[in-house]
Formats: structure tokens, C-alpha cells, sequence
């Protein structure tokens, strides 16, 4: 059985007076991926975005309860959030490379963090990009601009900028929502791919994706989370009306 590699109690998250989550209670495996699933606007972003206090960069936010990483919780108050984000990584909605070099994308976090040996960002850059599935398209091109790369590779040039700083955790904010079906593919193998090393939570619109890559779903509705389980188990024999109403497209 996996460790618990995350774990919330009683999380809440306001955004001024909207309270976004409410008691959220939740453990992340280690080396599993997890999926967070519900409709628009039910605190799936947010929720992620807690577990690398992302939402500290919203003006009027404000979070109760715990979220404990390796038996740290990551709120105390002598939590260095550099390093924090550091460990936990993040894949956001829309690809967004760097104006800059493929090869200086990928570099761009460990110079950060004080890597300055040519020889070592060139390893941290080529594994960095063998990880992501991307270096046999670029390997003769690191200095070719980013932004001429195909969104798929784009996202996939982001997922190596996440992996190159040596992250424990991944956060998938939505990664595919934006990417052609081939590409989507791409990214979904990757991510069966990564969770051998890294813990890895996707936030996806799509069930079926859900369905597919992850080994754990969570289903938020308005802010709760509803239920959570073992994604076979969940899809296939919900123990909640809501999330057997939305699995069953009753809404959503």
C-alpha cells in the first residue's frame, strides 16, 4: 500500500467572503495519480492550488486547516514557500512557455536556484527533457524560440520546466483541456509515465481522462469534496447520488 504522501483536515478557502472550499479531508498517495473531478466553478483549481499555496498570490485569501506534506504542514508559519514550490510543481491550463529558448525554458528554474555549472543544466536539461517525452523532437533545436514549438510540445516543454528543479509533486491544473487529441494522448502517457517517480494530482474536465490516467478520483461539488475512492471503484459503484448524477452526466 502507497504512503500517504499529502494530507488535508479541515481545509478551507475563502476569497473574501466566498468561502470556495469547506472542510475539505483528504490524503494523496505517493507515486498515484490523483484526479480531482466536478463541475465548473466547484473548487477543483482552487483545491490544488492550496497544496502549493498558489492562492497566496489572491489578494483577500485567506486559508484555515492543514495541509501536511511529508509530516510538514505546509501553513506553519516558518514554511519557506520558495522551496515549497520547489518540491511541488505545477502544469497550468494553457501552455506558457518562457519568451526565450527551449533549452533556456527548461534551465530558467535551476539557474533560480543557484545551478550555474554549464555541464549540469545541460544534464538537467536533456533528463529533463527525456522525461517529458520530448527530447527526440528537440534535441537538435535548444536553441530554437519556444513559442515556435506545437501546443502539445509547448506543454510538454512546460511539464520538463516543472520536473527540472527536481519537484516530489506535480500538479496538472487542467493540461489537456487546450491540446488536440493526439497531443492529449501524448500527455496522458506521459502522465502514466511520471507517476513512477513523482506524486501527481490532475485537475480534468473529462471523465474519461480521469478515468484513464489516474489510480484515485475525487469528485468536489460547490466547494466539498463528495467523495473519493479508488477511480475504478468510483466511476464504476459511487456511494453518492451527486456523484453518481454527475458521472451519469445528470448534471454538469
Amino acid at each position: 500500500m502507497p504512503n500517504d504522501k499529502v494530507e488535508c483536515k479541515e481545509l478551507n478557502l475563502w476569497y473574501g467572503n466566498t468561502h470556495a472550499l469547506i472542510d475539505i479531508n483528504m490524503k494523496i498517495k505517493e507515486n498515484r495519480v490523483t484526479a480531482i473531478i466536478g463541475p465548473s466553478g466547484c473548487g477543483k483549481s482552487s483545491f490544488i492550488r492550496c497544496l502549493n499555496r498558489m492562492n497566496d498570490l489572491i489578494e483577500n485569501a485567506r486559508v484555515s486547516g492543514e495541509v501536511i506534506i511529508d509530516g510538514v504542514n505546509i501553513y506553519d508559519n516558518n514554511v519557506d514557500i520558495f522551496s515549497l514550490r520547489k518540491r511541488v510543481g505545477m502544469v497550468f491550463q494553457k501552455p506558457n512557455p518562457f519568451p526565450m529558448s527551449v533549452y533556456d525554458n527548461v534551465a530558467y528554474g535551476p539557474r533560480i536556484h543557484g545551478v550555474g555549472d554549464k555541464e549540469e543544466l545541460d544534464r538537467i536539461v536533456k533528463r529533463s527533457l527525456i522525461d517529458a517525452a520530448l527530447w527526440d523532437e528537440v534535441k537538435d533545436r535548444l536553441d530554437m524560440p519556444a513559442l515556435k514549438l506545437s501546443g502539445g510540445q509547448q506543454q510538454r516543454l512546460c511539464i520538463a520546466r516543472a520536473l527540472a528543479v527536481g519537484p516530489d509533486i506535480i500538479l496538472f491544473d487542467e493540461p489537456c483541456s487546450a491540446l488536440d487529441p493526439i497531443s492529449t494522448g501524448k500527455i496522458e502517457d506521459l502522465i502514466h509515465e511520471l507517476r513512477r517517480n513523482y506524486t501527481i494530482v490532475i485537475v480534468t474536465h473529462n471523465m474519461q481522462q480521469a478515468a484513464r490516467v489516474s489510480d484515485y478520483t475525487a469528485f468536489f461539488l460547490l466547494g466539498r469534496l463528495i467523495e473519493f475512492g479508488k477511480t475504478k471503484r468510483l466511476f464504476e459503484n459511487p456511494q453518492k447520488k451527486e456523484t453518481e448524477d454527475y458521472i451519469t452526466g445528470r448534471f454538469g
